[in-house]
């Protein structure tokens, strides 16, 4: 069976229940061995507010406590945490659901580089630079009107940001390009001496929408050595007619698989669901339901090695080769 990593799941915060039984969530331990999901990353996400000292002590603390909840995952029975791709594959050869962290939202940091350092000693591999609304280090995709957001702040990264990524780089904590404007991402791509990956995205060539990428952009990730991690959020995946919701299924995921790996080719894409975090599409709803995707690739003509590859081989590579940056 392939190893499936989801790259990006979120998780109930501050009262999260057991993920070792079966809960109301998308993920959960259970779901994961039903699907033969065989790691997740979980995220710890802090929501944007105002930029100030308290707020920003605020979200680095709520971060932490949540990197830790997580890592405390790994050791219920059958599960481990992992922070290297060596410790993945070993986990999986072992029949263990992998559990693995990251941090969305540089928010998070605030101007205090040394919890990058911090957040990477606690297990974490990757940090997103934005959520929706700019900070201190980037601009969104999404700005925030509501805290005062114009279209843009810093031109795309600020010097903040860019002493950031030389300390992402340094220690070996991925940089992810998810939510990031336009103009910070293709900066992102170019100054990161590691390469960048967009851990949950979709292909605007498709469907317009401001979350996802462009070609231009794809190629940027191509060029950098990156990934494009194709996600299950039905507004990024195909547009709805006016005034109704969007709805998605396995196949219209698979349609911006094929065309990102039609424009950058098989070794620059992979996957990922935000459950819990907006994802869920018709054949792919939870995590039980992992290998209701794997058979829409199969269908089209995606052979094991590939399907491999687009689940975890590429990502687990991209994340060697940053640790190997450090």
């Amino acid at each position: 069976m392939t190893l499936c990593l989801d790259t990006h799941i979120d998780i109930r915060w501050p009262e999260p229940p057991d993920w070792a039984t079966e809960t109301s969530m998308l993920v959960d331990m259970p779901k994961m061995k039903r699907g033969g999901m065989s790691a997740a990353v979980f995220i710890a996400y802090v929501p944007q507010g105002k930029r100030d000292a308290g707020n920003h002590a605020q979200a680095g603390a709520r971060a932490e406590a949540m990197l830790r909840h997580i890592r405390a995952r790994g050791e219920a029975p059958g599960a481990r945490f992992c922070a290297t791709p060596d410790e993945v594959e070993a986990a999986y050869a072992a029949g263990d659901t992998a559990v693995l962290s990251a941090v969305e939202n540089g928010f998070a940091m605030g101007h205090d580089l040394s919890r990058l350092a911090l957040w990477r000693g606690l297990g974490a591999l990757y940090l997103t630079m934005t959520h929706d609304g700019h900070n201190d280090l980037s601009d969104s995709a999404r700005p925030k009107p509501a805290l005062g957001d114009a279209p843009q702040e810093h031109g795309g990264l600020s010097a903040l940001g860019e002493q950031a990524v030389a300390e992402m780089n340094r220690i070996g904590l991925m940089v992810d390009v998810s939510h990031t404007s336009r103009a910070a991402m293709l900066r992102l791509a170019e100054l990161s001496r590691t390469p960048v990956v967009a851990t949950h995205t979709a292909c605007t060539a498709l469907c317009p929408h401001p979350r996802g990428i462009d070609d231009e952009q794809l190629d940027a990730l191509r060029a950098c050595g990156g990934l494009a991690q194709i996600t299950a959020v039905p507004a990024f995946l195909k547009q709805p007619p006016a005034g109704e919701p969007s709805r998605a299924g396995v196949s219209e995921m698979a349609d911006h698989i094929d065309h990102a790996v039609r424009r950058i080719g098989l070794d620059h894409v992979g996957i990922s669901s935000d459950f819990d975090g907006g994802g869920a599409v018709h054949g792919w709803a939870n995590a039980a339901e992992t290998q209701g995707l794997t058979e829409e690739l199969r269908q089209r003509g995606y052979g094991e090695r590939e399907i491999g590859l687009l689940w975890s081989g590429n990502f687990l590579r991209v994340w060697r080769q940053v640790l190997r940056g450090c």
